[in-house]
C-alpha cells in the first residue's frame, strides 16, 4: 500500500538512499534537510510523489509543518559522527532533533517511526576490548563519546514516547556506512588490523541500510526495538578468529565463526525486520591471493 513517508537528512548518504528505496517500493516521500535542494539528490526525483522541504528540525514547529500529512517517519538526519562539531553541540543538536521529531510524530499520531541510532552505542572505539564476539545488542550502552551519548539518550527517549503514544518505534544501530565508491580504500587496512579495530572490521552498505529502513517500517513491532544493522563479513582478508586472536586475544569468542564473518551479529535484524545484507565489498575489489 502506498504511503507518504517524511525522511529526514535526505540530502545526506543514507538518507538519500532511503528516498530512492521507499520511491522504488512505491510510496510517496517527502523529504527534508536543513539545506536547499541539493544536487545529491537525482533530477529524476522531480516527479508527483517526491516532495523537498528544506527545515530545521531543531525549531519543533519546522519539524511538525514536515510531519503533518506523513504516515510514518524515516528518522536519518543528525550530526553524523564523533568530532565533526564541538562534542558539546553534538550532543545538544541531536538530542534535539531527535526529540523534536518523536514528540511530533506522537502528536500527529503516526503510525511508525524509524530512526538512525549508531554502533557507537555498544562501546567504539574499544580502548577496552569488548566483552564478547559476535557483539550484539545486549552489549549495550556503553557511549564513549558525546555522539554516541545523543544516541543512547535518542533511544531512551524512544523507549518512553512508545510507550507513552502506542507507535511503534524501530532503532537502526547502523554499522560504518560505506558507499560502492568507498570500497577502494579497503586494500589500505589489510597489512595493519589495528587501523580499522575501532569497530571491530565490521561497515555496511548504503544500500543495505536503505533496505533496513524499508524493512522497519512494516516490522511486526510492538513498542521499541533498536538491532544492528550491518555487512555479513568484515572488511578484511583475515579471517575474523584470526583477527580476534592478534588484536584482542583475551576477549570471548561465544559461537564458531565463518571465515569473514561479521564480528557484529545482524541475527536481530534478521528475526526483527527479516533483514538479510545483501551488499558486500567482495564484489567491487579484488582481494589478494591466498
Amino acid at each position: 500500500m502506498s504511503e507518504i513517508i517524511c525522511v529526514t537528512g535526505a540530502a545526506g548518504m543514507v538518507g538519500g538512499a532511503v528516498v530512492g528505496e521507499l520511491l522504488d517500493h512505491g510510496h510517496r516521500v517527502v523529504a527534508t534537510d536543513v539545506v536547499p535542494h541539493p544536487a545529491t539528490l537525482p533530477a529524476q526525483w522531480s516527479r508527483p510523489d517526491f516532495q523537498y522541504t528544506r527545515a530545521d528540525l531543531t525549531d519543533y514547529g519546522d519539524v511538525v509543518e514536515v510531519l503533518t500529512g506523513a504516515d510514518a517517519v524515516v528518522h536519518i538526519a543528525n550530526i553524523p559522527a564523533p568530532t565533526l562539531v564541538p562534542p558539546a553541540r553534538t550532543l545538544a543538536a541531536n538530542t534535539t532533533m531527535n526529540g523534536n521529531v518523536f514528540l511530533a510524530a506522537a502528536t500527529l499520531g503516526l503510525r511508525r517511526v524509524v530512526y538512525a541510532s549508531s554502533e557507537t552505542t555498544l562501546g567504539l572505539e574499544f580502548d577496552v576490548p569488548p566483552r564478547y564476539v559476535p557483539l550484539d545488542e545486549d552489549h549495550y550502552p556503553h557511549p564513549t563519546t558525546t555522539y554516541a551519548l545523543s544516541k543512547v539518550l535518542t533511544e531512551t527517549m524512544a523507549e518512553h514516547i512508545s510507550g507513552w503514544s502506542g507507535i511503534p518505534f524501530v532503532g537502526l544501530r547502523l554499522s560504518n556506512v560505506i558507499t560502492p565508491a568507498g570500497y577502494e580504500r579497503f586494500p589500505s587496512f589489510w597489512d595493519d588490523p589495528s587501523l580499522r579495530k575501532f569497530n571491530l572490521w565490521s561497515y555496511v552498505d548504503v544500500r543495505d541500510c536503505a533496505l533496513a529502513a524499508r524493512l522497519a517500517l512494516d516490522a511486526d513491532v510492538t513498542g521499541h526495538d533498536s538491532v544492528i544493522i550491518a555487512a555479513a563479513d568484515t572488511v578484511m582478508t583475515t579471517p575474523s578468529a584470526r583477527l580476534m586472536a592478534e588484536v584482542f586475544p583475551d576477549v570471548k569468542i561465544t559461537k564458531e565463526l565463518g571465515e569473514f564473518e561479521a564480528l557484529m551479529s545482524v541475527d536481530r535484524a534478521r528475526a526483527v525486520l527479516g533483514f538479510e545484507p545483501r551488499h558486500t565489498w567482495r564484489d567491487h575489489v579484488a582481494a589478494p591471493p591466498a
